[in-house]
């Protein structure tokens, strides 16, 4: 019995049909082809992070926040360069065109305009940025509530859900608001109202998206361990639908805005000696082609307002939607 040869041969030796295996090497990274949330330095990004740099890639988003800030910068700012206090009149000056003194003129009753319409968009965002948080509040308790806990309890809050779908709202926020118009606590009423009436679709949207949460593994073990059930809705579910509700909280503050604006003009909403967009566009269509300063402040400020947010909105949908091309890659 011969032993097994185990002397390696020649290459000269070898037959034509032999093939060296080359040694194996990495390949070189193209940077055009990076994984999307690698960043060229190999680290990885966290969701939020990519959502950040998909939205700001978004012209739409650059032009909403840019927009957005300088509503902010007008509406806090804008009292303390003023020349004059919006609840005051000058008698020298009754529907006074612009000038150096009144830089955005006067109007019947010698108010400023600017002072004025600076007091009415801070009243109105306050009002829209109000109502939308406590929009998102009562809906992501509302409707995390019903699908979490199920049974009695989602029957009895979609039974309420869809009663207050079928309530005229605007009809009664205007006979409510109407009793209490003028006073110094009619604004935050106004904001109770609005709120009350607009939760119901955002808390149905979050009843859907909870489902599919409270079948996670996280959350059965959150139950089987007796962690209270209110701080599971707070802590594990209620995070898992956070991006709908950042999408609809800036979609609430325009319908809040849109919602005040029209109930004021109609003189249902924010009333005299208090001021918002809605009174001051109420007050100037009349004198809109004689004196087109009155009506054109308050509108433009209401419209670069309203279009800066839905800009942000759209780009904060595109940025998170990970189906979405908008965004780009990250």
């Amino acid at each position: 019995m011969t032993e097994p040869n185990f002397t390696s041969t020649p290459a000269a030796e070898r037959p034509n049909d032999a093939v060296d295996i080359a040694p194996l090497t990495e390949p070189l990274l193209d940077p055009s082809n990076e994984p999307q949330g690698v960043t060229r330095s190999g680290k990885h990004l966290s969701r939020w992070q990519l959502i950040l740099r998909r939205f700001w890639r978004s012209i739409g988003a650059r032009v909403g926040v840019v927009g957005l800030a300088l509503i902010l910068v007008l509406a806090l700012a804008g009292p303390f360069v003023a020349n004059w206090d919006y609840f005051y009149s000058d008698d020298m000056a009754f529907l006074s065109p612009p000038d150096s003194v009144h830089w955005l003129g006067t109007n019947q009753g010698g108010f400023d305009v600017f002072a004025m319409t600076v007091e009415g968009l801070r009243k109105s965002l306050l009002i829209g940025f109000a109502v939308a948080a406590i929009i998102e509040v009562l809906a992501a308790l509302i409707g995390a509530a019903a699908a979490y806990f199920g049974k009695a309890v989602e029957k009895t809050l979609l039974w309420f859900t869809d009663l207050l779908l079928v309530i005229p709202s605007f009809l009664l926020i205007a006979i409510i608001s109407q009793h209490t118009g003028g006073r110094k606590s009619s604004t935050w009423l106004l904001i109770l109202l609005l709120a009350a009436f607009s939760w119901m679709l955002s808390a149905r949207v979050v009843r859907a998206m909870t489902l599919s949460v409270v079948s996670l593994d996280y959350v059965t073990a959150a139950k089987f361990m007796s962690v209270p059930s209110f701080v599971v809705i707070v802590k594990h579910v209620i995070p898992n639908i956070a991006s709908y509700l950042i999408i609809d909280f800036t979609l609430g503050v325009v319908n809040a805005v849109m919602s005040e604006t029209a109930l004021s003009f109609f003189g249902f909403g924010v009333q005299k000696p208090e001021t918002s967009l809605g009174t001051l566009l109420a007050d100037g269509m009349n004198s809109a082609t004689t004196s087109p300063w009155i009506f054109l402040a308050p509108a433009t400020v209401l419209v670069i307002t309203l279009l800066s947010v839905n800009f942000i909105g759209d780009a904060l949908r595109d940025a998170i939607d990970p189906s979405s091309k908008s965004g780009g890659q990250a």
